[in-house]
């Protein structure tokens, strides 16, 4: 596939990135609203978040693949399309169960979408310099995301209702599949197969999103109920029955080999630890300055603003380092940072501190990590697919991020969540959780060291091909 406008193309896939994780920031703001408007519990109101991450996080491995058999930008469109359509039943529902299947529909559409965009981003962009920049944009995406979700699901939930904020997505999932037909030539597609691996789709999606549930359900249920570790011990069990089906099935959904690949395996812990690292800090400071220093849900997000404006301005020279340092380096550099940054900002919280004595200076150390740690594991990630298997890569790393979020999210806030709900209280469980995090952190630093991208995948065009002066280059 080629793109009529690289520039342009990659500006509609980073927007593309932008909504997923602006729909998952927004509705978070307007739960509240929700709530009172339907008539939900606080049961109720987690199902319209956690409905939508089983379906995403269950989906994104079969959605990559589908989109390697059946073309890219099809399934883009036909992705976006879902989440529109699924937004507006949304934005209509007049119930918490009618809202719930629209969250659950959601998460269809935006797996397909988010799968077939990164599959769509390295197809486009050749593994070198020119994919550095495109996975930059992503990541400076994912990190503007969160804090523009925050602020404008205060300020569209306060001035138009929580029901705009599901609107906002039919406008912009229609106007991204339009602008993909524009700006995107014919499919692509991968080998032509005689047959698809219904039995491995249907474990490998049943697996996943069973564990997705679990994991999003412990933090309701508890970790030791029997609802949370029955569910789970259901997905491991499809799971395993998944790895038998592939090493039998005569069109595996994932090739055997494919896995075998030890850059691949290690990057997609690595970047599953980043997120567990990640994804759970930007919810636990914004609780912090809200629960704790007394600030509004809008001000609370805006706290995180600073975090994400060096995000954007450290993406774009994510490429530059890679091409002067390396791959190992860089990445190693970017987990040291991040375990420095949650180190400090878990020390620093006070529960009579303000903004700029306790978040400010370490949220800017994790802003320089976050890009260079996302860039690297997707880099790597990546490196070995061929471009039958971009979609499978895409799947599979973005699987392991979703996950990583979900299981990091479960872990961090059931570690800051006590029996003490004084400021003092509060204020030691959030820094025992992000100290956990650091954990985390400090594991993905140690194992990064273990990266060693595999000279054989050069021959077959689908390496890390690096500059001459890189000192990870694949000879």
């Amino acid at each position: 596939m080629s793109a009529r406008r690289p520039g342009a193309a990659l500006a509609l896939l980073a927007a593309t990135q932008l909504l997923m994780i602006l729909d998952t920031a927004i509705i978070n703001v307007a739960l509240p609203s929700i709530g009172e408007d339907l008539g939900s519990g606080s049961a109720g109101l987690s199902w319209v978040a956690n409905a939508y991450l089983i379906t995403f996080g269950g989906l994104l491995l079969l959605g990559g693949r589908t989109a390697d058999l059946f073309g890219h930008r099809r399934l883009f469109v036909a992705g976006l399309a879902l989440l529109a359509a699924a937004s507006a039943a949304g934005g209509l529902a007049g119930s918490p169960e009618l809202l719930i299947a629209a969250r659950a529909v959601q998460g269809v559409g935006a797996a397909l979408a988010a799968a077939a965009a990164f599959a769509l981003l390295l197809i486009l962009f050749p593994d070198g310099p020119g994919r550095h920049r495109a996975l930059g944009a992503f990541a400076a995406m994912g990190g503007l995301g969160g804090v523009l979700g925050t602020v404008l699901g205060g300020v569209l939930t306060s001035g138009l209702g929580w029901r705009s904020t599901f609107w906002m997505n039919v406008v912009g999932g229609l106007v991204l599949a339009a602008l993909a037909m524009r700006l995107l030539d014919r499919d692509t597609r991968g080998k032509r197969t005689a047959g698809f691996d219904l039995a491995g789709a249907l474990t490998a999606t049943g697996g996943l999103g069973l564990v997705a549930y679990a994991l999003v359900g412990a933090g309701e249920y508890g970790w030791t109920a029997p609802r949370t570790w029955l569910t789970a011990a259901a997905g491991v069990a499809l799971l395993a029955a998944f790895a038998g089906v592939e090493r039998r099935a005569a069109y595996p959904l994932v090739p055997p080999g494919v896995l075998s690949r030890p850059t691949l395996r290690l990057a997609n812990g690595l970047s599953a630890l980043a997120q567990m690292t990640l994804f759970p800090m930007f919810f636990l400071v914004s609780l912090y300055l809200q629960s704790v220093l007394g600030q509004s849900a809008l001000t609370g997000g805006l706290g995180l603003l600073p975090l994400s404006l060096v995000v954007v301005a450290t993406a774009p020279q994510t490429g530059r380092l890679l091409y002067r340092f390396g791959l190992r380096a860089t990445m190693t550099s970017g987990f040291v940072l991040l375990f420095g940054g949650m180190l400090w900002l878990a020390l620093a919280l006070r529960a009579d501190g303000t903004f700029f004595t306790t978040v400010l200076a370490p949220s800017l150390v994790i802003g320089v990590a976050l890009p260079l740690v996302m860039v690297t594991t997707n880099v790597a990630a990546t490196a070995e697919a061929a471009i039958e298997e971009t979609g499978l890569a895409s799947g599979l790393v973005n699987t392991s991020q979703q996950f990583g979020s979900v299981l990091g999210l479960a872990v961090l806030v059931g570690v800051a969540t006590g029996p003490d709900t004084s400021a003092d209280g509060m204020t030691e469980g959030f820094r025992a959780a992000l100290l956990t995090g650091a954990a985390f952190a400090a594991l993905a630093a140690l194992l990064s060291v273990r990266l060693r991208p595999p000279g054989a995948a050069a021959a077959s065009g689908g390496a890390l091909r690096t500059d001459v002066h890189d000192p990870d280059r694949v000879r």
